[in-house]
């Protein structure tokens, strides 16, 4: 076996098209594959047909944001339909990476089939059944096509998600028929009287609240472009210039390697949703790099892990989550991004002040600067990959009426032309001629096509599988029910502040342990229908107020994201100890640890909603500018709270001054008044400067050998 820290070319930085992936490269793609985008090897006819499908799915949704007059109902349905041909073609029931499974088995194409046509049953009937209010008396097929589409939408589900979100909608299910009018008669429950199966299908298979609800709507409207303007982005090789200028701008620093890898991470967190994806994407380079400037395996694993996790937290595209967040407070796109970019900012500020306080502790350099792409000449290869990131976060934030689809839309249109354009440029000036290089473009785009489609299965099967539990909440009344048992334990304590502490702690354990099983959309559909209600109870929050409402559904959002590192199910953490060689449980620990800075934030935004720019109850109410001296504040508390949690500050604290720093973040991140900020920063300065005072004594630990 291939040493996976080895350097991957002759330059450590950058990998060349066409070189050796290293064994544990392999596995994590294959990793990614196999979750992500279906882990089937296919060849022939299968393989064209797989990408037709795909490139039909594209186009299809490029029309439908190009026609904007498309039945809600119709498109979603459609969107779903195409979600299941590729489930059941690309992700085989059997996911084992190391025996890729080749061809598609007879049994899958009948499932793909039925799974299909239940879908397209759907499209050209659900208005006849909508104007029967329901499954129509005396049509059977009205409730075998819904049976079929619940059933198809769990195995759906299974294969591309995993077994999490099958098993918590089938309990669910369970709870709908339990009741005396229900199918299950033999077991009553206080919070409904029970449904037959032709009242739950209708609910969920023919109404707006169950699978074709808000949330596979928003993956079908908007979801997919933006993901689609990822992969082409990609394609078009921006991914690797944004890796490439921030080792430019921050690998000769001390600890370099690590911060370059957190800044191509949040700059590739800009255009991806995923957090595996993107460990993998950077994570062949800059992990290695890290192991080789003396970090641990484990400890460059998890710096990849945290900082590819957060890229979910960057505005515009926040995961598909977010899209759906905004939704859900029916509030624009554009208020929803302006208010994530600070705790984004402070976010990755306070990641790159951790991978220095590790860099301190190692004693490491940076990277020599002859090992570096030097930075003017980097920065004007791929000046251009600006313009169209530029163009859709300008018109999204700078518009107030601007279309999220129809902006992504004209995103794509533009960076399609752009990809001809460039690859008929390098084609030329290598002599390669015009039409090579027009064809090279056609097939990246198809590339491009089929990478985005695969990788919104899972999106789009997630939110439709999402849509039985809210469906099932909303007909049964279950929130209402938790909220009453939730308040009683709260109740327990006496102080506001204490009830409100408690029910936040609680939200957070279902959040990641939900998040252990379930991808981060799914995971804040379910908080937000079950979770963010009964925050908003007991902490007194007007629902109908978007300005109130979005700190609880943030607070939800971020743990979500943060399960994506929590063992003992870390998926980004697998991957990046396929790739670093080291252990995968001790790389997420680690990640876990780096992450608790995304842990406390999130409580940051809800007992200090100025950090979203909420003000006097309103989203953007608070100016930038009168914004600037609770960030600064907010970022000291960050960095205080990661030395404590690291254990070192300017040397390795003693645990009085570890409490210290701890009380010292505890009051930077609160609203206070000004004299207290002022106290927890001279409580930080007093603490550096007994350290400094204590190293004085001491000789110089030698750099790191490996630096």
């Amino acid at each position: 076996m291939s040493d996976p820290t080895r350097p991957i070319s002759s330059d450590p930085v950058l990998t060349p098209p066409g070189h050796d992936m290293t064994e544990g490269e392999r596995r994590a793609l294959e990793m990614v594959e196999a979750a992500e985008t279906g882990g089937r090897k296919l060849g022939g006819w299968q393989a064209g047909l797989v990408t037709l499908v795909a490139v039909a799915w594209c186009l299809f949704q490029m029309y439908a944001a190009w026609n904007g007059t498309l039945v809600p109902t119709t498109l979603r349905a459609i969107h779903l339909g195409f979600a299941f041909a590729l489930a059941f073609l690309v992700f085989p029931f059997r996911k084992s990476p190391g025996e890729p499974q080749v061809g598609i088995p007879w049994s899958d194409w009948l499932l793909g089939l039925l799974a299909t046509g239940s879908a397209a049953y759907f499209v050209v009937q659900y208005a006849n059944i909508a104007a029967n209010g329901g499954i129509r008396d005396g049509v059977p097929a009205d409730l075998w096509a819904g049976s079929a589409l619940v059933v198809m939408l769990l195995l759906a589900a299974w294969r591309t998600i995993g077994i999490a979100m099958p098993l918590i909608s089938l309990a669910f299910i369970l709870f709908a028929f339990m009741g005396a009018k229900g199918l299950i008669k033999a077991i009553q429950t206080p919070f409904h009287g029970g449904y037959t199966w032709p009242q739950l299908m209708g609910q969920l298979a023919t109404n707006t609240e169950g699978i074709f609800g808000t949330a596979l709507g928003v993956s079908a409207q908007i979801v997919f472009l933006f993901v689609l303007f990822g992969a082409v982005f990609d394609k078009l090789g921006a991914g690797d210039w944004f890796m490439r200028v921030a080792q430019s701008i921050l690998g000769g620093f001390r600890g370099g390697a690590a911060k370059a890898s957190i800044l191509s991470s949040g700059l590739n967190g800009i255009i991806s949703g995923s957090a595996v994806s993107n460990v993998v994407t950077g994570g062949n380079i800059t992990i290695g790099t890290m192991i080789r400037t003396g970090y641990s395996r484990e400890k460059a694993g998890a710096i990849e892990v945290a900082s590819s996790s957060n890229g979910q937290l960057m505005p515009p595209v926040m995961g598909a989550a977010a899209f759906i967040m905004a939704q859900n407070l029916n509030i624009e796109y554009r208020s929803l991004i302006l208010a994530a970019a600070i705790p984004a900012f402070l976010c990755y500020a306070a990641l790159l002040a951790v991978a220095h306080i590790e860099a301190l502790k190692l004693n490491l350099r940076g990277l020599p600067r002859s090992e570096l792409p030097p930075l003017k000449k980097t920065v004007l290869e791929g000046w251009y990959y600006i313009l169209p990131l530029g163009y859709l976060i300008g018109v999204l934030t700078a518009n107030p009426e601007a279309n999220p689809e129809r902006i992504a839309l004209n995103t794509i249109l533009m960076m399609i032309v752009m990809m001809f354009v460039q690859e008929g440029f390098f084609a030329s000036r290598d002599g390669r001629g015009l039409a090579q290089g027009l064809k090279d473009g056609g097939r990246k785009l198809l590339e491009a096509f089929e990478g985005g489609a695969r990788s919104m299965v899972g999106i789009a099967i997630a939110t439709a599988a999402a849509g039985i539990i809210v469906g099932i909440v909303t007909i049964t009344g279950l929130g209402f029910g938790l909220a009453d048992v939730v308040e009683g334990v709260t109740n327990l304590f006496q102080t506001p502040f204490l009830k409100i502490l408690a029910v936040l702690v609680m939200g957070q354990l279902i959040a990641l342990i939900l998040g252990m099983g379930l991808p981060t959309t799914a995971n804040y559909i379910l908080m937000s229908a079950l979770i963010v209600p009964i925050i908003a109870r007991v902490a007194g929050l007007d629902t109908g107020n978007p300005a109130q409402m979005l700190p609880a559904h943030m607070f939800v959002f971020y743990f979500g994201i943060m399960a994506d590192s929590t063992p003992p199910v870390a998926l980004a953490a697998f991957a990046a100890a396929a790739i670093s060689g080291g252990d995968p449980v001790k790389t997420g620990v680690q990640a876990f640890q780096y992450e608790l800075r995304t842990a406390l934030l999130a409580y940051m935004m809800f007992f200090n909603p100025q950090l979203l720019l909420i003000a006097n109850n309103q989203l953007g109410g608070l100016p930038l500018a009168e914004a600037i001296p609770m960030v600064i504040f907010a970022f000291i508390g960050l960095v205080a709270f990661s030395a404590a949690t690291l254990r070192f500050l300017h040397r390795k604290t003693n645990p009085l001054q570890m409490l210290l720093l701890l009380v010292a973040s505890f009051v930077l991140i609160i609203p206070t008044q000004i004299i207290w900020n002022l106290g927890a920063l001279a409580l930080i300065a007093a603490v550096y400067f007994w350290q400094k005072a204590g190293s004085r004594s001491e000789p110089p630990a030698p750099l790191s050998a490996a630096a």
